[in-house]
């Protein structure tokens, strides 16, 4: 995977089984939201620690469901809850992170047109937070930085930094969750960033351009 996404001319062949999958990635928005930046970071973990998870391991019971996913685009669809919305997909098969109070859970992945009637029945937009101003991440933290020129949404930047926690993993040779810090920057360090990739020191994320942003952006760095 890492070997397919991290380079700079970056094409992923359609699925060989012609079956679109993605992974869903629930965010907890209550009438009283969270703050975007633990949000994003819980999303960021709760990607990576169901890959990483015993059970979608080779003889567990997520293995082929999660490696027919990553054979092909690993796709993710964000979808946001509340309420008894959110209790009810505690009941699905994944993974819960939460950070700061914020809470984020990754489903196993599968067919977009099999999804569970309490997932589809989540709307994917509609909610957006207020950006926010978290402090300098702590040191030793895997930072995954946005980028500045790229407006997203909270479900699309949620998507992107699920993307670059898997990347990381995958680079470094993970084998436990981390916990990430999620940040934005300015034009001159995200400058720097991008010269860090070309050197192999960080990965960067390329969109598919499927939704909200030009195929090729660079979305975000994780270092």
């Amino acid at each position: 995977m890492a070997a397919r996404y991290s380079g700079p001319d970056v094409v992923i062949p359609p699925e060989q089984d012609g079956v679109v999958r993605a992974m869903p990635v629930i965010l907890r928005i209550e009438r009283e939201a969270p703050a975007r930046t633990p949000l994003l970071e819980a999303a960021a973990g709760a990607a990576l620690a169901l890959c990483l998870d015993p059970r979608a391991q080779e003889g567990g019971e997520w293995h082929e469901d999660v490696l027919s996913w990553v054979d092909g685009r690993i796709r993710k669809i964000a979808r946001r809850a509340r309420g008894a919305h959110w209790e009810a997909v505690q009941d699905l098969p994944g993974v819960t992170v939460e950070v700061d109070g914020a809470e984020a859970r990754a489903l196993v992945p599968g067919p977009v047109d099999a999804v569970p009637k309490v997932v589809s029945r989540l709307q994917i937009g509609g909610t957006d937070l207020p950006p926010d101003s978290p402090p300098a991440p702590p040191p030793g933290v895997p930072v995954i930085t946005l980028n500045p020129a790229v407006t997203m949404s909270v479900g699309k930047a949620a998507a992107q930094v699920g993307h670059a926690s898997m990347l990381l993993a995958a680079v470094r040779g993970w084998t436990e969750t981390p916990r990430f810090a999620v940040r934005s920057t300015d034009e001159a360090r995200w400058a720097a960033l991008c010269a860090a990739v070309e050197r192999d020191e960080a990965v960067a994320v390329r969109d598919a351009g499927f939704t909200e942003v030009e195929p090729g952006t660079i979305t975000c760095i994780g270092r």
